[in-house]
C-alpha cells in the first residue's frame, strides 16, 4: 500500500497560507474483531461513512464502540473483514505506511492524554510530529508554520489565552479542548473521539460536543464520536450507529432515533444515566 496522501485545498488565514486535508470516506466491510482472551468485540459489522459526516457510535460499555473506531487507525487489528480510510486499506497497512496514515487521523481520548508538565502549546505541537522530520522532533525545533497551525487550532477551541499554561493546571474541559486542538493541528482527514465527555460535567460536556460539531461543519471534517448518552447523540451528530454486544443494531438519523431505538441498542429500558441533561 502506498503512503496516505490526502488531497489538500489552500486557504489564507491572517496572511499565511494553510493546507486543509480533504475529508475521507470510511468503510468497514464485514469486520469482526476477537481479542486474544476470546472476547468477540465486533461481529460482521459493515458500515460506510461519507466524507464530512459527523457520526455518533452509541452503545453501552463493552458494546464494541472503542474497538470500532480504533480499527480505523489500526490501533486494533481486525480478525476478519476490511477497513478502508480515504481509499487506503488500513487492514493491510504496516510500518511507515501505517504511521503516515495515522498522521491524517486525529484521535481524542477520554483521558485527554496530555503531558501535564509542559505548556499547552507544546502539547498541541505533538499533533505535528507525524508531519515533521524526525531530527527536528528530537531536537525540539518547531517550524514557524507548525506553531502557527497550533495557535490557530487553539484559537478555534477558545484556548489561545492558555497557550503558555502548563497542561496540568487546566480543568478537565480545558484539557479536552486542548486535546481537540492537538488533533486539529494534524490537519486531519478524519477525527475520532473516544468517549470525549465521559468525565465532564454537563455544561462542559455540551461545550466540548459543540466544539466537535462546529469543527466538523466549518472544516467539512469526517468525525466519529463514541458516546453512550442519547441526548448528546441526538443534538450534536447527524447520523447514529448503534452497537450491542459487538453487532450493528441501528444505522440512521441521530435526530430521528426514538426511545425504542435506544432501548434496542442498550438492550434494556432507558435509564436516567443514559441522558446527560441540559446545560
Amino acid at each position: 500500500m502506498s503512503a496516505a496522501q490526502p488531497v489538500t485545498t489552500h486557504s489564507t488565514t491572517g496572511g499565511a497560507a494553510a493546507e486543509t486535508a480533504a475529508p475521507w470516506a470510511l468503510s468497514l466491510t464485514d469486520v469482526s474483531v476477537t481479542y486474544p482472551n476470546g472476547t468477540q468485540a465486533l461481529k460482521n459489522v459493515t458500515v460506510h461513512i461519507e466524507p464530512g459526516e459527523i457520526v455518533s457510535i452509541v452503545g453501552l460499555s463493552g458494546s464494541g464502540k472503542s474497538t470500532l473506531i480504533r480499527t480505523i487507525n489500526g490501533l486494533v487489528p481486525v480478525t476478519s473483514g476490511t477497513v478502508t480510510a480515504g481509499g487506503h486499506d488500513v487492514t493491510r497497512a504496516r510500518g511507515r505506511a501505517l504511521r503516515e496514515l495515522r498522521g491524517h487521523v486525529g484521535m481524542i481520548f477520554q483521558g485527554f492524554n496530555l503531558a501535564d508538565r509542559v505548556s499547552v502549546l507544546d502539547n498541541v505541537l505533538v499533533g505535528r510530529f507525524a508531519h515533521t522530520p524526525t531530527i527536528r522532533t528530537v531536537l525540539g525545533l518547531n517550524r514557524a508554520a507548525d506553531r502557527e497551525l497550533a495557535l490557530r487550532a487553539l484559537d478555534s477551541v477558545g484556548m489561545l489565552e492558555k497557550v503558555w499554561t502548563r497542561a496540568g493546571a487546566l480543568s478537565g474541559g480545558q484539557k479536552q479542548r486542548v486535546a481537540i486542538a492537538r488533533a486539529l493541528s494534524q490537519e486531519p482527514s478524519v477525527m475520532l473521539a473516544d468517549e470525549p465527555v465521559a468525565s465532564l460535567d454537563p455544561p462542559t460536556a455540551h461545550a466540548v460536543m459543540n466544539d466537535l460539531a462546529r469543527t466538523s461543519s466549518e472544516r467539512g471534517l469526517t468525525v466519529l464520536i463514541n458516546i453512550h448518552l442519547m441526548d448528546l447523540a441526538r443534538q450534536y451528530t447527524q447520523r447514529m450507529i448503534g452497537l450491542r454486544d459487538g453487532e450493528l443494531v441501528y444505522d440512521g438519523s441521530a435526530a430521528e432515533a426514538t426511545d425504542a431505538d435506544f432501548e434496542q441498542i442498550y438492550g434494556r429500558p432507558i435509564q436516567g444515566r443514559d441522558r446527560l441533561g441540559s446545560v
